[in-house]
């Protein structure tokens, strides 16, 4: 929005040509979801308080949990407020793939919500129905694939890069579609099933969107694309401002989120914030690497998998308790020790996927 304001003001002052690098405007667009998010914050946890929506202690959990009971949550909200804001103001909202990511990201947050709300408001433990929820899921993420399919301008946005390896790619062709909505349902409810530590989600989604948002400028860049040997994607460098934006909006959630945590998340922002890694990995043809700088997400998802496939089968539970971060609990890591390892080895998994960059 204000791109087009700043191209207007060029005529009478030079200066305001700067705003139109898109450099510039992703620094703009962390710092604007930072400064909203700690102006908006406050507000936002002091209405939940007010309104008594807590968060809820499951029984069987680690006892250090009960403490929480009553914590403010579904502020997720929070983070979706800060990231639509800024992208809207400082992106070129002519640019498909930004309408697409944001329209990904918000319709997913509607369905954390409708959950959120039915627990935490209306009293229903079971929330939104699960076949609900994936039928909801599904929708949004099969449209979003088949609009990427029929929107594509040439091959390399459909076919599947394989990382490490030189000029090697697969053509889908009609399995874009499926394997896309894989990705995005896949990614959000990873996110979910990690979100159950005070800070624990967050600041992994924010090294792995910062990640991808230097893949989307660089695959944008016909310069650095010819240079990296990754295929050259028109547009899809603008996607860097909405990665900068959901920086600057988790690191703005992650200060109320720290631990102790004064508010949660909640589905709202979980599952809205998986999707969009996931959304954006599409669009920059990074999905395998996803898989590595996400692998906090992929091995927390996999726990739950086994845990529950072994109890079915054998009638034995292979952790303490799933997802994976509540097994390293209940055998005497304090929260604290958690979190900040798993925070580490994001780190180290955000390295191995950017070295694909040169690696090849």
């Amino acid at each position: 929005m204000l791109l087009y304001l700043a191209e207007y003001l060029t005529q009478f002052d030079s200066s305001f040509a700067l705003f139109q690098y898109l450099t510039m405007r992703t620094i703009l667009g962390v710092l604007t979801a930072l400064l909203i998010s700690f102006i908006v914050g406050p507000i936002m946890i002091r209405r939940l308080s007010f309104h008594q929506i807590g968060q809820s202690i499951r029984d069987d959990g680690p006892k250090s949990h009960h403490v929480k009971a009553g914590t403010p949550t579904m502020g997720g909200a929070l983070i979706l407020v800060a990231v639509t804001v800024s992208t809207l103001l400082w992106a070129d909202l002519n640019n498909r793939y930004i309408w697409i990511v944001l329209l990904v990201t918000l319709g997913f947050g509607v369905i954390g919500w409708v959950d959120d709300y039915k627990k935490l408001v209306e009293g229903d433990s079971k929330g939104l129905i699960a076949r609900w929820k994936y039928l909801w899921q599904s929708v949004i993420g099969g449209i979003a694939a088949v609009t990427l399919y029929l929107t594509a301008t040439s091959p390399a946005e459909t076919h599947l890069l394989i990382p490490y390896l030189k000029d090697v790619s697969i053509n889908m062709g009609l399995l874009f579609i499926p394997f896309v909505y894989l990705v995005i349902v896949g990614s959000s409810n990873a996110v979910n099933l990690t979100d159950g530590l005070d800070g624990l989600a967050i600041l992994p989604t924010v090294l792995v969107a910062g990640a991808l948002g230097l893949f989307a400028y660089l695959s944008g860049h016909v310069v650095f694309s010819e240079y990296l040997k990754i295929p050259y994607l028109p547009g899809v460098g603008e996607l860097m401002v909405f990665c900068a934006a959901l920086v600057g909006a988790g690191l703005g959630f992650l200060w109320f989120n720290a631990y102790p945590a004064q508010v949660f998340m909640g589905d709202v922002g979980a599952l809205a914030i998986g999707a969009a890694l996931g959304i954006v990995a599409v669009c920059v043809r990074q999905e395998l690497v996803l898989l590595i700088m996400g692998g906090i997400f992929v091995m927390e998802t996999i726990s739950v998998i086994l845990q529950v496939a072994s109890f079915k089968l054998t009638g034995r539970r292979i952790f303490r308790m799933a997802p994976l971060h509540h097994h390293f609990e209940l055998i005497g890591w304090p929260e604290p020790r958690v979190i900040v390892r798993f925070w580490i080895i994001t780190v180290i998994l955000v390295l191995v996927g950017l070295a694909s960059l040169k690696i090849r």
